[in-house]
């Protein structure tokens, strides 16, 4: 990592810093690095993000062509233009050094303040994330042409490879057993049912990953003001309420089904859609995407040898469970899934 050259390019000389803090890893393959320069120095605080060798690569599933672009620098741009707070790009040196400067925005997460909220305070905090939601949804519908998000799309290949990824981690990796045909074969036609019915919901552009630990607190009150958005690199052309299902059914933070519900039909309000239709889109999204998330976590694990996630795979598929017994015509998909893991689907 050539951090001095980087810094020397942003100062303008060669300005050592004080200290650089390597924070933990998470589930990218990204690394970020917290330093601190001498007083006087305008940022004093900045974070190195710490690219992979592969770096135009997602850590995701992607379709569309490959950007010639770091997407989050693109992403940035966009998003900063459209008015929403996310970090200040310093330096760019992606694809030359492997290394991007940002503007460090802390530590408090969305995560941390409704972890420590009664149901008023997390019922506020959500609110404004949704209110956030809203406008992100609104300022970049429809996507600028010059956007990289503009060139992908959540399309049913996509959709289905994800549903995959549950399958061979989720299931067969998780329980240490291969699928007999038969069984294959009728969770592929339900898999197959259920991402050509998400991929026919109506589009807007899609964060992928807009939840609690991916929204930054920079306020003490509950606002859309007080928020920033990070981690906005996977965007792209995808159903409407993907961030919406990723915000309220993310695997971190339990919601109660009443407080989901009100926070639905406040985002439907704010973008003038029908609460009954916007329900139903939340709820099918919801299967396809925490189904994905259980297997995601277990691929963390085994693949990238980070099991800090995997207490997330039952959160994970308890969102799908609580979701199949109110969508009647996803019955067959949960019969199917009761006959691979009884205790967890059960």
């Amino acid at each position: 990592m050539h951090l001095q050259a980087a810094l020397n390019g942003l100062f303008g000389a060669e300005i050592l810093p004080v200290s650089v803090t390597s924070l933990p890893a998470d589930a990218s393959t990204r690394r970020y690095h917290r330093i601190l320069m001498p007083r006087g120095c305008d940022p004093e605080r900045l974070l190195a993000m710490e690219l992979p060798p592969d770096v135009l690569c997602s850590d995701e599933g992607i379709s569309g062509a490959a950007p010639t672009r770091l997407p989050f620098v693109d992403v940035a741009q966009h998003l900063s233009a459209a008015g929403l707070r996310v970090p200040a790009i310093y330096w760019d040196a992606a694809l030359s050094e492997r290394l991007v400067l940002l503007e460090d925005l802390g530590d408090t997460l969305l995560l941390d303040k409704v972890a420590a909220a009664d149901d008023e305070g997390r019922r506020a905090w959500y609110g404004a994330a949704v209110e956030l939601l809203s406008q992100l949804h609104q300022r970049l519908w429809p996507v600028p042409s010059t956007c990289v998000a503009a060139l992908r799309r959540f399309d049913y290949d996509l959709l289905r490879w994800e549903l995959d990824h549950y399958r061979q981690w989720g299931a067969e990796a998780l329980l240490d057993t291969t699928l007999p045909p038969a069984l294959r074969g009728a969770l592929d036609e339900q898999f197959d049912a259920l991402a050509r019915t998400v991929a026919d919901l109506p589009l807007g552009f899609v964060h992928r990953d807009y939840q609690s630990r991916n929204l930054m607190v920079l306020g003490t009150a509950p606002s859309a003001q007080s928020l920033a958005i990070i981690d906005f690199q996977d965007a792209f052309v995808g159903p409407r309420l993907y961030d919406l299902v990723a915000l309220l059914n993310d695997s971190y933070v339990d919601l109660s089904m009443s407080l989901k519900q009100e926070m639905v039909e406040r985002y439907a309000r704010l973008m003038s859609l029908p609460f009954e239709r916007a329900w139903e889109e939340f709820l099918l999204i919801t299967v396809q995407r925490k189904l994905k998330d259980g297997g995601r976590f277990v691929f963390i694990d085994r693949v990238r040898g980070n099991p800090s996630f995997l207490r997330f795979v039952e959160p994970s598929l308890r969102r799908v469970t609580e979701v199949l017994e109110q969508l009647p015509k996803l019955r067959e998909l949960h019969r199917v899934l009761l006959r691979i893991d009884p205790h967890r689907f059960g």
